[in-house]
């Protein structure tokens, strides 16, 4: 097979489900790890992907891109596993909270799903889904409606609305990028109308997001850094990072990393499935 019929094949798969693995590669194109990456690199170098630790995705720096939920929960799975764990430590019995849409969060809604007495705000379908599949009497969920987006969060002025009249403790919103001047951001601008509606309504903000995170740009602003009380990153970030993070909020977490985190499906509720 010519290089150029393996790299449309490679493109075709991405835009298909939305990412790939290295090794899915090397088996369907029958030729070597290298041959594939080597492909991969000039897709990234003409802008066609982002290449990702073990793989690719669709490119996700453009400041209006939204990739899918399963798109999503494929990227930095160690990293937002290590995330979940410490920003649950956070979460105690009785507890009012929101979680916002995001992979990260959905992440965190797996832990805290086992902590008795929430009353848990989401505005994403798939937390929902999974609390309620979770089935814990002594918990209270709450689905704000909306608007759906591609990555299955609902927005808009029907989320506004019932955000506006509940107070919560804590407050965890997933981002699509943060950046020194640019704040927590994200692509999609009802859905950041919406992320700052639930910011107004809890007491405290703690910021869940992977070090790639890092200098990404969406189209609209969140809020600005110094606006999180918390953040719970992963030990990847780079130090240039970190330092404009923790001159911004008061408290950085940065959680570990397992170097040897076994791969292997994800199961969503819904019954879809994305390659680690």
């Amino acid at each position: 097979m010519l290089a150029r019929q393996r790299q449309g094949l490679i493109l075709e798969r991405i835009r298909q489900v939305g990412a790939v693995r290295v090794a899915d590669l090397v088996r369907e194109l029958e030729v070597s790890d290298m041959t594939v990456r080597r492909d991969l690199e000039i897709l990234q170098a003409a802008g066609l992907l982002e290449k990702v630790h073990g793989g690719a995705t669709v490119p996700s720096r453009l400041a209006s891109y939204e990739p899918a939920f399963a798109t999503k929960s494929a990227m930095q799975q160690a990293e937002k596993a290590a995330i979940a764990d410490e920003a649950a430590s956070m979460v105690q019995p009785g507890m009012a909270i929101a979680i916002s849409a995001g992979s990260t969060t959905y992440a965190l809604a797996e832990r805290v799903a086992e902590i008795p007495g929430l009353t848990v705000v989401t505005n994403s379908v798939r937390v929902a889904d999974l609390l309620n599949l979770k089935g814990r009497r002594d918990q209270t969920v709450i689905l704000t409606g909306g608007i759906r987006t591609p990555s299955e969060a609902l927005v808009g002025p029907f989320a506004i609305a019932q955000l506006r009249s509940v107070h919560l403790d804590l407050v965890f919103m997933g981002v699509h990028g943060m950046d020194g001047k640019a704040g927590f951001t994200c692509p999609n601008l009802m859905e950041a109308d919406t992320d700052r509606a639930l910011i107004e309504a809890g007491r405290r903000l703690v910021v869940v997001a992977d070090h790639t995170k890092w200098g990404v740009i969406g189209i609209a602003s969140i809020a600005r850094l110094d606006e999180a009380d918390a953040l719970v990153t992963d030990a990847n970030m780079s130090a240039a990072g970190l330092g404009a993070l923790r001159g911004s909020i008061p408290e950085v977490i940065l959680a570990a990393v397992l170097p040897d985190a076994a791969p292997g499906p994800v199961e969503f509720p819904h019954g879809g499935r994305a390659a680690r």
